[in-house]
């Protein structure tokens, strides 16, 4: 299964997906990356593994956000991904991306859903809540709620004594590096299957 990674920061789930798919046993190969901003770091991540990359800025489909989405649809559709993984990107997904990939895309949250949901300071707003236990969540996405679609993946990662937010996020990376490559696994494996809010994970084939 191709696969288009979107991205808008560093790269570290990026570079995780792309050291999974070197692999020749690993189900799926990463054939394109899409960035909302030309200074993404991530853009040369993909640079280095010679994967294709294109940057589908807002301001230049005239602050078009669903035009921006059916071009980056169309693109990577032509690069040959049949599915989406949400790799740190940043924007919500219009129509287009969503009805060209139903079922198929998938995003990575750094809380245990569905708590701190729907923001990019999860982690800041789970240390100001005084949670003992944090992690991140690998999820569908679907037209609902935002971080709402069903659950596919999740690790816990316990709030140390006097964590900082950059502390414990640098652990919850580590959960994110191992968990995006096994849920992106999953899904070319045909192992995911939806029954209502909830994602089952079928037994492998023998």
């Amino acid at each position: 299964m191709g696969a288009a990674v979107l991205v808008s920061g560093r790269g570290t789930n990026l570079r995780a997906l792309l050291e999974a798919a070197a692999d020749p046993r690993y189900p799926a190969q990463i054939v394109a990356v899409a960035a909302n901003r030309s200074s993404c770091p991530a853009l040369e991540v993909a640079e280095a593994a010679a994967v294709p990359a294109r940057v589908f800025r807002l301001r230049d489909f005239g602050g078009d956000g669903e035009g921006r989405d059916r071009a980056l649809a169309e693109w990577a559709l032509a690069m040959g991904a049949s599915c989406l993984v949400l790799a740190g990107y940043d924007r919500i997904l219009g129509r287009p991306l969503l009805a060209a990939f139903a079922g198929r895309i998938l995003n990575v949250h750094n809380s245990l859903l569905p708590a701190f949901s729907g923001t990019m300071s999860a982690v800041a707003e789970a240390l100001a809540h005084g949670v003992k236990v944090s992690g991140c969540t690998v999820h569908l996405v679907d037209a609902g709620i935002t971080d709402g679609g069903p659950i596919v993946l999740q690790a816990a990662v316990p709030v140390e004594e006097g964590d900082t937010e950059a502390a414990l996020l640098g652990r919850i990376h580590q959960e994110e590096w191992r968990l995006l490559p096994q849920a992106l696994a999953l899904l070319a494996e045909g192992r995911i299957r939806v029954e209502g809010r909830r994602a089952r994970i079928l037994e492998a084939a023998r």
